[in-house]
């Protein structure tokens, strides 16, 4: 892609919704760098629906506005119906999704809908980024958009332009702090938690028991250079993901075990 992206063709999507402060801030940033920019997300909030698809029933669009849709479907579904249906003459050079509030940090990325948007950008054949913030480190209802304002275009530049080939897909996080506290841009590999999510039980107002899926108990990682760690030292994160789930290693030591 060229280093000039105001001719680039530019879609963003999101799964905190049409109308989130997120995707607003993002379309704010986009426009600053693209003439050619859409928007096609879910209706209402789809958070942590990971890369599902709507197969059981059909899909509505509504017309927003010049290139603005919403899709009552998923984050998968909005990505997939812009890219073969609603853009059909003009495809995008390049999908960005989010700006999701909330991190998605290590085994996060598995669950997202803002990851899974972008993921179907890439499995489509398009450069596509996920963006996700993290809530004030003491106020959690506060959110440093001034963060995503000041290092997003850069980031979003240096991601479209770089000229490794392929349709490559990338995860970045910002920490919850304001600008002046950043220490920088990290590029490292995805974490793992090492303490997991929580199930909380409950009693209803009719006495009757539930469960309820929790936050995980702790952010911190055994694995080296992740993106929990640099969050957590106040560095935006980039992380190159992929797709193929494959495990590779295990795979040519798996060799001649059926035969």
């Amino acid at each position: 892609m060229s280093e000039d992206l105001s001719r680039a063709c530019v879609l963003l999507s999101n799964d905190d919704g049409i109308h989130a402060e997120g995707l607003a801030v993002l379309e704010e940033i986009t426009r600053t760098l693209s003439n050619d920019v859409w928007v096609v997300a879910p209706e209402v909030e789809q958070s942590a629906a990971s890369h599902s698809l709507t197969l059981r029933r059909p899909l509505r669009e509504r017309k927003l506005g010049d290139q603005r849709y919403s899709i009552d479907g998923t984050p998968t579904d909005c990505v997939l119906m812009a890219i073969k249906y609603l853009m059909q003459d003009t495809q995008p050079d390049l999908v960005l999704s989010g700006v999701n509030i909330g991190a998605n940090l290590g085994e996060d990325v598995i669950y997202s809908g803002t990851v899974a948007a972008a993921m179907e950008g890439a499995i489509l054949g398009v450069r596509s980024v996920a963006f996700s913030l993290r809530p004030d480190e003491e106020n959690d209802g506060r959110f440093h958009w001034d963060t995503v304002r000041k290092f997003g275009p850069e980031i979003i530049q240096k991601l479209a332009c770089w000229t490794e080939p392929g349709n490559l897909l990338f995860n970045v996080n910002f920490p919850g702090v304001p600008p002046e506290r950043i220490e920088g841009i990290r590029v490292c590999r995805q974490g793992h938690r090492d303490e997991g999510t929580t199930v909380v039980e409950g009693k209803d107002p009719g006495g009757r028991p539930y469960l309820w899926v929790g936050q995980f108990v702790s952010h911190h990682t055994s694995v080296p250079n992740a993106d929990l760690t640099a969050i957590g030292e106040n560095y935006i994160t980039v992380t190159p993901l992929k797709y193929d789930l494959t495990d590779h290693a295990v795979l040519s030591r798996m060799d001649g075990l059926f035969s």
